[in-house]
Parts: C-alpha cells; structure tokens; sequence
C-alpha cells in the first residue's frame, strides 16, 4: 500500500527488538502506531504481538466472564434480607388461592363469583383487621359498560358489557383528594391458571394493601387498588374504569403490574408519558431495582406484539404512570404451564418490596398533589445488573452525550493533525479501515441470512427454540468466523506492508468513530437509549488514553491486554445484559408470532447483530495477533457440529419437560359455519375442526402423531366472505395465513346464538341505518365487511366514526360479564351507486362468531378425541365456536 510514508510489518513471532528499513534506508519506529511519531527520532523498541491462543483466551474468558455475572445477578432475586414490610409468604398463599379454581376467563363462574368472591373477603378482613388505626378502607365492585378503538394487532374496535372491577380506596380517615391508582388484573386467557399473568400481581397487591392499612402513621395521599377483571379481553375493564368510575377523576399516577414471561424479575419497561417524577421515585425508592429506557423504546416503537393496561390509563386517563412485568420464560407464557408453583417466593418478595416501598413514596410525596407542575420532560434510566439504577433527565442525557461525542471526535482530529499525516492521509486510513468494517458487517450479516434461508428450507426452523445456545454456536460462530476471515485476508492482502500494531491502533479508531456515528445519531432523533453507545464510547475512549504510553512502548503486551478488557467491562456487561433482554423477550414471542415471519430471519439476525456489537472492540485483537488460523479452525469446527446435529434433527424445538417446557402452540376450533344470502336462505353449511398452528413450523411435526391434520386440509382463503369465512377470535389472519380444516359432526351448544336485524331504514341524507341484536356467550365477534363502492358513515361503536378498515373489513370485539342484556348495535351504510357484478350480492355482508371457552358448552367428544393424540411437547388450545354470515 503506497502512502506518505513506506511501513512493514513486524515479523511474526514474540517480543522482538525491532528496527525497519525504509526503501530510503533509514530506521522506521515500529511503535509509534504509524501516525503520531516524530519522524527525526526513530529509536529502537520492544513490541509485543499477541499469541493466536492467547488471544481468543482472553476474549472468550471476558465474555464469559461477563455473561455469568449477568445470570448471577438475574438469579439475585432479593438483595439482602426482607424488612419485613412485605409478607411473601402470605402473598404465596393468595396466589395459590387465586389459581387453584383454574382459568379464569372474562364471564366465567371462576372469574366472576369464586374469584371476585375470594378477593373481597381478603379485602373485608383487612378492612375489619384495620379499622382503629389510621386509615379507612372503601370498596366497590364496578360493573361497566362501554365501547371505544384501540391500534393494537392492526387495529379494532371493542365493545364490552358488564365486566367486573373491584376498586378499594386506602386513605386516611380525614380523606384525600390526591390518589395513586395500583392495578392487576385477575382474569386469564382461556385454558391458562395464569399466575405470572396476573394473579401474582394481584397477590401482591392484597399484601401492599394490608401493609399499607396496617401503618401507624397515616399516608399522606391515598391508593386506589383496582383488581380488574378483562384484561386479557384486550384492556377493556381499565378502560371501563378510568373512563366511567367517579374515583378515576382523583388519581394522579398509576402503577400497572403485568406479565410477558413466568416469575424471574419484574422491569420497569415503560414509564411516562414524560412525568420524570415517577422514575425519580423508582430510582430513590425501589429495593431491588430492574429498570431500563432501552425496552421502553422498544415496546413503544410496536416491534413486541402486546399491550398492558397503561396504554389505556395514558390514553383516555390522561395520567402518567409506571409499567412493571415480569419478562423470564415467555415460552410458557398464556400456557396450562403457568402455574403458581413455578413462581419462586423471592420473586413475590421483591416485587412486594418494590411496589410496597415505591406506593409508600409516592403518596407521601407533595409531587402526587400537582404533578403537573414535575410533568415536562423525559428521563435517561438503566440498572447496573440491578444493584442500583442511573437515572437523570434526558436533556442531562444529550449535554453528556454530545460532550462525549466531542471528546472522540477531538481524539481523532489530533490523530490526524500529528506530524507524519500531512496530507490528510491518517483521513484517508481511517476511512478506508471504516469502509472494511461495514463491508465486513454486510458481507457477515448477508452471508448469515443465507446460512439461515437454508435452514428454512431443510425444514429445520426453530431447532434453537428448546437449545438456545444452538443458534449461538451455529449463527454466532458463522457470523465471527466471516469477520474473522474478512479481516484476517484484509491484514493479509490489503494491508500487506503495514506494521501489525498499526493496524491494530486504527481499527480501535474505527470501533470507535463507528459507535461515536451512532451515538450522535440517537442523540438527535430525541432517543434515551442513546446512553448505550455513550458508555460505549466514553469507556473504550478512557481507556484508551489511560493505556496509551503502555501500548507505545510495548505493543500488544499481556498487561495491556488484560487492562483494555478490563477497561471494557463496564459497558459490555450492561450491553450483554440488554442482549439478554432481547433474546429472553424475541426467542419465546417467535412461538406464537403466527405461521408468516420466519423466524430464522429473526434469529440469525438478532445473533449477527449481537455478534457485530460486541465485537467492535475486539477488532483491533485480529491485527494484533500473529495469526488466526487456529481461531477459524475452531470457529469452523463448532459450526460444522452444530449444523450437522441441526440437519440430522437432534435438535427438536418442542420439549414437554416438566423443569423447562418448551410446548408448540396450537389453537383448535370445533366450530360449526353457516352462510347466509341475500334473501336470509341458508346458502351453505359445515362443520370442522379448525386449526391454527402460531409458530412458522405450522403442522410439520404435529402431522406424523395426527396424519388426519395434513396440508390436504389446508384452507383457501374467500375474499367475499368476512375475514375468509372462520371464526377469528381477535383480527390476526396476517399473522396465521396458514390453518387447516378437519371435518368433523356438527356442534350444538346449549346456548345457541340468536341474531336478527330489528331495524332498516333509509335516511334523509341516503345511508342505510341497520340495527341489530344478538344474544350468545361471553365472548363474540363482529365482522363487518362493506362491498365495493358502500362505505360507513357512523355507528354505534367506540366515538361513533367508524375506524381501522382492515382491507376493507371491520372487527368488533365483544365481552360480556354476568346477566349482561341482549347487544343492541346499528351502523349506517352509504350504498353503492354502481354495484360490482363480480362481488358479492347486497352492499354488506355481516358476520357474527361465538367463542365457548368454559364450561359444557367449550367441549365435544371430537375435540376430546383429537386432543388425546396431541403429543405431550404441544399445548393445544381448544375451544367451541359458530360463524353466522348474512348478506343485506
């Protein structure tokens, strides 16, 4: 390579005196990193390179090193001893109560009378337990009604009918006008106990309750403690709450305890809106603190498909609040798997002393009285494996993060402006090493999506769901070894006459320059998660300049070495621990994210990303050490194992463990169709099991144990029947595009849906009113689908504007409580001026599902009998339905 001045490189073997020979004959220094030495003075020196062995045994004992200390802080449920405040144990014993009467779906005699009945005698005895001191204990047992439209799974409209809330007000006994909100919910998706989601939070919240009551000292503000009731029906008894009950207009903030995983730690993962006041309180009051902006960033950007109860208080309650879950073992999440026993008394106890220590902060607080005053604002938050969190205002964030922005941007331009780089020709390096390293990344993480399109087509997708570090050893050894060989060629090839240590100098500039771009970049889109790349800089940088004279004088020595990692372990601990995150959250959602994302795209690319990231700085080891051929070798050896046990299926993604389950999900409908046409005669009828398989393997492992469930029964989507003619539960066919149906005898539940149209008049204005009333189980739904050229003008639903048109249909979703009355609902309907001879007759057709979760009516002797030859690794949700379609 021609530059400025002529280099060689240092000849490969251990500490050398070193002394090289321009072309002009004069001494070159081989110490000196190539860029910053005085020409004139070229004095003889000692360098190091690093041992190929060497080398990758530091870097794996760092790493290592580092990812076992953030499982042992995840395994540190409680740090130190309880003070006592908090009773788990007791809390334990609501739990077990709570979950022993089973699944707890919206309208079931387990969900509104045994569950209800249980939480408000624990309520009544507390309230007796306490009625000489301080305080005073009000209950109500809300019932509401409402409607409204939420943006959550393409966006739909919901409809609810006497669902149950249990509201208890803690204050003192002169009374309060300033209130904190704590909620949980204590309903549960249909064949789940649910106790991580949410009967453990509810738990909690009966044990802070009678801590609370129990105070000598009378509480400042008070608490409204709501246990709601539909939750899992998509948010809909907090919004009957918040929107309908007389004590919501008195709540300043609100606390949510949720849960997307079984026991482990519960995390902050979003706070807000703005309000730094509540992460304040978190930070100064939380025992056991578990906090990071990262994954509100995440959660809000819409990437996770979920959605809590704190959408709904920002939303329509206008108040800002705390949202807390638990994360760990999402892959028995909404299963028959999760149990209280799997729960682990510590777990309860730090959530108890969290959530008792940071209630009792806040309704002592003058901030709850006019928190309008503290609103402005957002906070930068992190844990540092959860012994204690950094917090301070995000405007704080950005001075920080332009300072650090500044001081590496200062460090290379004094690089480039030492005597030997005239010219601009350090510039120049810098730039070219830059380019190696993103073509390295493309190159790595292109190769790696192919390595992954051929495992899709092996038919060996998610053999990582039960072995985990498989995909480690087989994305995460391709996507180094690539770089490794990227580089190692580049060191070789291109950069053939440069000293080794000079190479090594400037891709640490490159890492650097590389996550200073980013730094800078997230700064200006406003993001708080741009402390990450600040620690990943400032770190690295400090570093540096601490071991500059021992890098000059001495190369790649072993002390050198030892201290730059050591340097680096701030920053890489906390970043592996957010990976972490990641791969706890993306690794179980990818079993049930439908049959459409392939979810070895996702892996591969979240394992290369991971993989990039923490190898910045490790870039410079490459050129610092004499060889890598022994690396590669390793590296190619443990890919090689690792995807012939993969082709060979020894790594099957399903287990049935009793320690770790890892179940396939499969939703089954025996539901019977009948479609209507234009003049009410019953066009067509029939009757199936109807089964949908929320993982992208769809039926190719459940096929060889039920051969009547085969891809000759798959079904055909019809574009003129409401979302394709089956009896979708919620609106995601996007996400499942692939099922099947099974023939099978008719089903006759014991209360049978009844819908008529009551109504039809033409308007004034020229829309068609049309109002109708159906009468059937708990939990329905609504398709509405306009022909072309008709279209809504209003409704009786949600503010009355008709919204999210899911391509060209409407989804309502319907729950109800007990002794809920008839639905009643109507819409007006522009009729087409030109209707299509190719669509369907009319100008809409309107289709009504039924959804029997419990009881007799959930069951039929062939789904008893299909069930019975599910393997025991699958978790097979089944239910009874009906679909009515009519044409008007």
């Amino acid at each position: 390579m021609e530059s400025d001045t002529t280099f060689r490189r240092i000849k490969p073997f251990g500490t050398q005196n070193y002394v090289a020979q321009d072309n002009d004959g004069s001494r070159d220094r081989g110490a000196d990193n190539g860029y910053n030495g005085d020409p004139k003075k070229k004095p003889e020196v000692s360098l190091y390179l690093l041992r190929e062995g060497l080398a990758a045994s530091l870097v794996s004992v760092f790493i290592l090193v580092l990812w076992g200390l953030v499982h042992l802080s995840l395994q540190q449920l409680v740090i130190g001893k309880p003070s006592g405040d908090f009773n788990a144990v007791r809390a334990r014993q609501h739990l077990e109560k709570i979950t022993s009467v089973g699944p707890r779906p919206v309208g079931s005699h387990e969900n509104e009378v045994l569950t209800v009945g249980y939480l408000l005698e624990q309520i009544e005895n507390i309230r007796v337990e306490t009625a000489a001191g301080p305080h005073k204990v009000t209950v109500d047992v809300q019932r509401p009604t409402g409607t409204f439209s939420i943006d959550f799974l393409g966006g739909f409209t919901s409809f609810y009918d006497r669902v149950t809330n249990i509201a208890v007000r803690l204050e003192p006994k002169s009374g309060s006008q300033h209130f904190m909100l704590a909620n949980c919910h204590f309903d549960t998706v249909a064949n789940s106990p649910g106790a991580s989601d949410d009967a453990v939070s509810c738990a909690v919240m009966l044990e802070v309750l009678h801590s609370l009551a129990n105070q000598s000292t009378p509480l400042l503000h008070g608490v409204v403690f709501l246990f709601n009731g539909a939750e899992e029906n998509i948010l809909q008894a907090s919004h009957g709450f918040i929107t309908q009950h007389p004590w919501a207009k008195q709540v300043r903030a609100f606390i949510n305890l949720e849960a997307a995983g079984v026991g482990g730690k519960e995390v902050v993962f979003q706070t807000g809106p703005e309000n730094p006041w509540l992460v304040q309180a978190y930070v100064q009051a939380a025992k056991h603190p578990f906090a990071s902006v990262v994954g509100q960033e995440v959660f809000q950007s819409g990437i996770i498909p979920s959605d809590t109860d704190f959408r709904i208080y920002r939303d329509f309650g206008n108040i800002p609040g705390i949202d807390l879950a638990f994360i760990e073992n999402g892959f028995i999440y909404h299963t028959k798997y999760d149990t209280a026993d799997r729960i682990l008394t510590d777990s309860i106890q730090r959530a108890g002393d969290n959530i008792l220590a940071v209630l009792k902060y806040l309704v002592n607080s003058e901030k709850l009285a006019d928190s309008s005053e503290y609103r402005h604002g957002n906070m930068v938050f992190y844990d540092l494996l959860g012994v204690f969190v950094v917090a301070y205002p995000a405007r704080v964030g950005t001075i920080l993060n332009y300072m650090v922005a500044t001081a590496t941007f200062l460090y290379l331009a004094k690089k480039a402006s030492m005597p030997g780089n005239g010219g601009g020709r350090y510039v120049r390096e810098l730039a070219c090493a830059t380019g190696v390293a993103v073509l390295s990344w493309v190159v790595t993480l292109l190769s790696v999506l192919i390595l992954a399109l051929l495992v899709t087509l092996l038919g060996r997708s998610m053999f990582w769901y039960n072995h985990f570090y498989a995909s480690i050893c087989l994305y995460g050894a391709a996507a180094t070894g690539k770089m490794v060989l990227i580089h190692t060629l580049a060191k070789n090839l291109y950069y053939g006459g440069v000293r080794l240590v000079e190479l090594g100098d400037l891709y640490f500039d490159v890492s650097l320059l590389l996550w200073c771009c980013s730094l800078v970049w997230l700064t200006q889109q406003g993001l708080c998660s741009a402390y990450v790349p600040m620690l990943m800089v400032a770190f690295p940088l400090a570093t540096r300049l601490l071991l500059a004279r021992e890098f000059k004088n001495r190369g790649a020595s072993l002390k050198y070495s030892a201290l730059y990692l050591l340097g680096l372990g701030l920053p890489y601990v906390h970043f592996m621990f957010l990976i972490w995150v990641v791969f706890e959250i993306f690794t179980p959602i990818m079993g049930r994210s439908g049959t459409e994302i392939p979810p070895e795209v996702v892996m591969a690319t979240l394992v290369t990303l991971a993989t990039i990231f923490l190898s910045s700085f490790f870039l410079h080891f490459i050129y610092l050490a004499r060889s890598t051929k022994w690396i590669l070798a390793g590296l190619a050896s443990i890919f090689v194992v690792t995807f012939l046990m993969m082709s060979c299926g020894f790594l099957f993604p399903y287990s049935a463990s009793p320690e770790s389950p890892r179940p396939k999900r499969v939703f089954l409908q025996h539901t019977t169709r009948t479609f209507h046409n234009l003049q009410g005669q019953v066009e067509s009828r029939d009757s199936g099991l109807w089964i949908n398989s929320f993982d992208y393997t769809g039926i190719q492992h459940i096929t060889p144990h039920i051969p009547d469930i085969n891809d000759s029964i798959r079904t055909i989507c019809r574009e003129d029947r409401p979302f394709c003619g089956y009896p979708w539960f919620l609106p995601v066919k996007f996400l499942s595009k692939k099922n099947w149906y099974l023939p099978a005898p008719e089903v006759s539940p014991s209360s049978p849906v009844e819908f008529s149209l009551l109504s039809r008049e033409e308007t004034s204005w020229g829309t068609v009113k049309m109002t109708f009333s159906v009468k059937g189980p708990s939990h329905m739904s609504l398709y509405l689908m306009p022909h072309r050229g008709a279209g809504f003008s209003t409704w009786s639903f949600g503010d009355g504007t008709p919204q999210f048109d899911l391509s060209g249909e409407y989804f309502v979703f319907y729950s109800r409580g007990l002794d809920a009355p008839s639905w009643t609902f109507w819409f007006e309907i522009q009729p087409p001026r030109d209707p299509d001879p190719s669509g369907p007759e009319g100008m809409i057709s309107v289709a009504i599902s039924t959804h029997y979760f419990f009881g007799q009516d959930s069951r039929t002797a062939q789904l008893e009998e299909v069930l019975r030859r599910f393997p025991s690794w699958a978790f097979p949700s089944s239910w009874v339905s009906t679909y009515d379609m009519y044409r008007y």
